[in-house]
């Protein structure tokens, strides 16, 4: 077989989450009902922000950005896995693999930097309102967008580069749902260190760095809001936060416990339940987080909503 790529193997066998007959129906409709709760709810949270202009405002630029990331996101890996589960189609491509594993890495790390950009949006606010409109210029938001998608990019190549080095030789089954970076390392025949270096070098500045600024920011925002005098506006204060926290919890310490442990320490199987939470629960869970918690958003779809039933009566 010839060389392909500095690979042996032209395609991959994904194992999936379960090989247990018995709940791969289950387990398709569960995933399905998630996916599709996922593409509904970041659309409409996309949808709504575009058409009220009272949502054009810095933080649901970066929500409306975050959305978008979540859809392709989930959309990467969410279709393959539930081809496994009802057409027992369940391999993928040498190329494919790498592909998928690039755009998988690119959505992800991005997504890691628009919640710190979120972040920092509520910092300025709440630290520093009277200075809100020149520290979040449009012209900053964008910068802090593209930025957020060039670091996104710039990881992706880096893992996705190292892992083209790799050759795989006999072994071609993944024991996983989607193209993930350890797995792959698993496989291979060669040596990975330079890939285990990387890894760990550029997740964590992905993981470790975001979240340092996040919590500097949180912590220059409680000190902020505890010295506020009225009981009122430290629940408005806190409102607007608490659904950042707990996207930001979700996220990064799902991501940290998949690629910050050292391979001796790894578990594939508390690895896929981990990369559930990250891939799958969580691009579900941000529009529903934001849109439950969010006064103006409820607001927005109500009048939406109404501003339609209205629309399709007069017709």
């Amino acid at each position: 077989m010839a060389v392909k790529n500095g690979s042996l193997v032209t395609e991959f066998i994904l194992l999936g989450i379960t090989e247990d007959p018995d709940l791969q129906v289950p387990l398709f409709f569960l995933f399905l009902l998630i996916y599709m709760t996922t593409i509904l709810g970041n659309l409409t949270l996309i949808i709504l922000i575009v058409l009220n202009s009272h949502l054009h405002s810095p933080m649901y630029f970066f929500l409306l950005n975050l959305s978008l990331i979540d859809l392709c996101y989930s959309s990467v890996i969410t279709p393959k896995m539930l081809m496994k589960f009802f057409l027992k189609k369940n391999s993928i491509s040498y190329m494919g693999c790498m592909s998928q594993l690039f755009l998988f890495c690119s959505f992800g790390i991005t997504e890691c930097y628009m919640l710190t950009a979120m972040a920092y949006d509520r910092y300025v606010a709440i630290c520093n309102p009277l200075l809100y409109n020149i520290s979040m210029s449009p012209k900053v938001c964008l910068y802090l967008m593209l930025g957020s998608y060039l670091m996104g990019l710039s990881g992706a190549m880096v893992h996705t580069g190292c892992m083209l080095r790799l050759t795989f030789c006999d072994g071609n089954i993944i024991n996983h749902y989607f193209c993930d970076i350890r797995p792959l390392l698993q496989l291979s025949c060669t040596s990975t260190y330079v890939n285990e270096i990387g890894l760990f070098t550029v997740a964590g500045k992905d993981i470790i760095v975001p979240t340092v600024i996040i919590f500097t920011s949180y912590g220059f925002i409680i000190s902020s809001i505890l010295k506020i005098r009225s009981t009122e506006g430290r629940s408005k204060a806190f409102n607007t936060c608490s659904s950042h926290i707990i996207a930001v919890s979700l996220f990064f310490g799902s991501c940290a416990f998949m690629y910050l442990q050292p391979s001796s320490a790894w578990s594939m199987d508390e690895g896929k339940i981990s990369s559930i939470f990250y891939t799958i629960v969580i691009p579900m869970m941000n529009p529903l987080i934001y849109s439950l918690r969010n006064k103006d958003v409820k607001v927005s779809l109500r009048k939406t909503l109404s501003r339609r039933i209205i629309n399709q009566n007069s017709i």
